[in-house]
């Protein structure tokens, strides 16, 4: 089997599950890693057992192990644990397809310095609808700049252990950016008590957490008569794996560079 080598970090979460499901049917590419920590349950076993499947691929903790034939990662972990994958696929000369989302500062420093030994995708939202969408953010910001209110308002599953959502801000610094505001500034993200009137330059965000949602995100432009709703809403994480794999595809001539879904689509091109 030819293609793309591609390594799942967090092999035996959802996201590493249907990423493993996605790139074993893929025409293109080829599963030869799957990562897990050293106290996973999952260690050792078949990376496509789940599925019923037999890929002669262990789950591995080690890395030496884990990516010693892959070109490429793909990781949807925890920060924590995609900076230590970082750290060695930068060293190995291994490209980086990056989801994870919470990074600090700092965090977001290391991905941008290891990018100059190897080759990254980074983005909070992999999905090529999710990406879309911001851009259609980007033009409804230029036209709802004064006179509208702008709330953010993000739903996701009981486990998900960040708020708000990556995606979110993403959606709030594509806002804030195209109005010239700071949304270290202007963001709202929490409301108790008397709160007094809105200020008209701050951008909301509010935050659900309830059984299996995927992933629902609507940005509301608030005027005097009239409301328009931006919505995108995933029913499954496959867009995700399908995105990541696009993402994957792009970075094939890169050698070095970061870059995010609007370069993967096209959207940043001159």
């Amino acid at each position: 089997m030819s293609g793309m080598k591609i390594a799942v970090a967090g092999a035996s979460g959802r996201m590493g599950k249907m990423l493993i499901e996605t790139i074993t049917a893929a025409d293109d590419a080829q599963l030869v890693g799957a990562l897990v920590t050293p106290k996973s349950a999952f260690l050792g076993t078949d990376a496509g057992s789940f599925l019923g499947k037999n890929t002669g691929i262990q789950i591995e903790s080690e890395f030496a192990l884990g990516l010693a034939n892959a070109d490429i990662l793909i990781d949807f972990t925890r920060p924590e644990g995609s900076l230590e994958h970082l750290k060695y696929c930068a060293e190995h000369g291994i490209k980086m397809v990056i989801g994870t989302t919470g990074f600090d500062d700092a965090g977001k420093a290391a991905i941008a310095a290891a990018a100059e030994k190897t080759a990254i995708v980074f983005a909070p939202n992999m999905s090529v609808g999710v990406n879309v969408t911001l851009k259609l953010l980007e033009m409804a910001a230029k036209s709802f700049s004064h006179g509208y209110d702008i709330e953010i308002v993000e739903a996701h599953h009981r486990y998900k252990v960040d708020a708000p959502s990556g995606t979110a801000l993403k959606m709030g610094e594509v806002i804030a950016d195209t109005l010239g505001r700071d949304l270290k500034q202007v963001g709202v993200f929490a409301r108790e008590g008397v709160t007094g009137e809105r200020d008209p330059s701050s951008i909301g965000f509010a935050t659900i957490r309830g059984g299996d949602i995927v992933g629902d995100h609507t940005v509301l432009f608030a005027g005097i008569g009239e409301r328009v709703e931006i919505s995108h809403k995933s029913s499954s994480r496959v867009t995700y794996a399908h995105g990541s794999l696009r993402a994957a595809r792009f970075l094939a001539d890169k050698s070095t560079g970061l870059y995010d879904m609007y370069d993967v689509l096209g959207f940043n091109a001159k």
